[in-house]
């Protein structure tokens, strides 16, 4: 398996694994391993790509078998669950700093094929992606709905995100974390 910082070529295998495991289009039984919730389109990756440099894609046989995305809060910030977000970090403190659209960066989506979960994918995507994003933000941010507890364990078992506070928008309640990007795992 090889990891990379996934380039505009690589967008439809991409949204081939996205949709294989987004919430509109997992097959039912599947929901109780994980699942992605924000669909997403060409162009919206393409511009991840292209002005973030924030798609983190592991390969095997050409064909991509996992992705991890992370960008800066203004590229999230079209969406409104990012916007409440956003809001809420300078009421937010990590690593002795107040939260800012400066100092951190929102992580997540990740999408794992079933075929390589287990085998420490999500630990190398995770650090490789983080890696990147340490020459920019100290802080990583991200949310995870509490009906997805496959995730909240990964994310806090395996990878040792901190969970800073718990919210609700649009009817679900979530997790919001943090990971200090200059620890490597």
């Amino acid at each position: 398996m090889r990891l990379k910082i996934a380039e505009l070529s690589d967008i439809d295998k991409i949204l081939e694994l996205h949709y294989k495991y987004q919430v509109d289009s997992i097959d039912e039984e599947d929901k109780k391993d994980g699942f992605v919730t924000t669909p997403f389109t060409k162009e919206q990756l393409s511009d991840l790509i292209s002005k973030e440099q924030g798609l983190f894609i592991a390969i095997k046989d050409d064909k991509v078998l996992a992705y991890v995305m992370a960008a800066s809060w203004q590229f999230w910030s079209i969406w409104p669950m990012f916007e409440h977000m956003i809001k809420d970090l300078p009421d937010l403190e990590y690593l002795g700093q107040t939260l800012s659209i400066d100092n951190s960066y929102q992580y997540g989506p990740v999408c794992i094929d079933k075929s390589i979960r287990g085998t420490g994918a999500l630990e190398e995507i995770f650090d490789f992606a983080r890696a990147h994003m340490s020459k920019r933000f100290p802080i990583l941010v991200t949310f995870i709905n509490k009906i997805n507890p496959r995730s909240y364990e990964a994310h806090v078992r395996k990878l040792g995100l901190e969970v800073i506070q718990e919210f609700e928008f649009n009817n679900n309640d979530y997790y919001e974390l943090v990971y200090d990007t200059s620890k490597a795992l």
